[in-house]
């Protein structure tokens, strides 16, 4: 067992005995270090000055430790999720419940809000949905490894993603997921290889990149895509939201390139409008805009 599971493992097993308090506390202590030692926390600074271009430095740095403190609140709620049942509100369901068992869909999940408890919270509004989703694998998985885990065991389909080159046979089987009438949970805002197959689109006036994979997917199948969030509203309280479907039409080999380009920029502007209204839950930490505005 990895140093990093052990103590996950050991904080929750202490947790059990003296109350989700001591989850909490000790979570948001390990955060700030994070914010004091990471690496990363000068991209999350850039990133908020993108996006709040006449606050001070300080309201950025600001918005930085509320951001790595949020976090927590992920792994607070998984903790919570396993001994009670999370209560929600929902936005949007009626779109998604049309598809579900004829030609399914595609779920642009975003690392803005909870999408752990996205999965969590489909799979209790319908007990017998079919959920396929695919995730990362990461070189040293800890934490990682029993998320999947606990989502298995909340009767998701999961396939791992490698970041060192993908199946074509995942992929099939995604397809005939769709085909089937299932639904498709695909991260939307991540790209996790140099030589993996990406769009590009405008967020927050600059250029960024996202996977192409979802809308090849949609293309294949003819399945829509849902943009899919969900936010907190309490202690393990959400509220989720889904999308008017965005659909690819069948279009000739020369057309696919912008009909492509076209969906992922409206998944991109849903993104952006909902961040705006979400700001202190992008718990995106790598680097998603570039330094230069994005033409359109």
């Amino acid at each position: 067992m990895k140093m990093k599971e052990f103590w996950y493992r050991l904080l929750i097993r202490s947790s059990e005995f003296c109350g989700p308090w001591l989850f909490a506390v000790v979570s948001r202590i390990i955060a700030a270090g994070f914010f004091v030692f990471s690496s990363r926390v000068p991209e999350s600074r850039r990133f908020y000055a993108v996006l709040f271009p006449d606050k001070s430095r300080f309201y950025h740095l600001w918005c930085t430790f509320r951001q790595y403190q949020n976090f927590t609140t992920i792994h607070l709620d998984r903790f919570l999720t396993g001994r009670t049942t999370p209560s929600y509100t929902s936005k949007g369901w009626d779109k998604l419940e049309g598809v579900i068992g004829k030609e399914g869909g595609v779920l642009l999940m975003s690392h803005l809000g909870n999408w752990e408890m996205a999965a969590h919270l489909l799979r209790q509004q319908k007990q017998d949905l079919r959920l396929l989703l695919y995730m990362g694998i990461k070189e040293k998985e800890g934490v990682e490894r029993q998320q999947k885990e606990e989502l298995r065991r909340a009767g998701v389909t999961i396939i791992g993603a490698d970041q060192d080159g993908g199946s074509p046979f995942s992929a099939v089987e995604g397809i005939r997921f769709l085909q089937s009438g299932g639904l498709v949970s695909m991260a939307g805002d991540v790209v996790w290889r140099s030589d993996q197959r990406k769009v590009r689109v405008s967020f927050l006036g600059r250029e960024a990149w996202l996977p192409q994979a979802p809308y090849i997917f949609a293309l294949v199948s003819g399945a829509p895509l849902f943009a899919f969030f969900t936010f907190r509203t309490g202690t393990n309280s959400y509220h989720f939201f889904l999308s008017d479907p965005i659909v690819i039409r069948s279009v000739s080999r020369r057309d696919r390139e912008p009909a492509i380009a076209r969906a992922a920029q409206q998944y991109a502007d849903l993104l952006e409008a909902a961040l705006r209204e979400h700001p202190l839950e992008w718990y995106h930490f790598d680097r998603f805009i570039s330094d230069r505005p994005k033409q359109i």
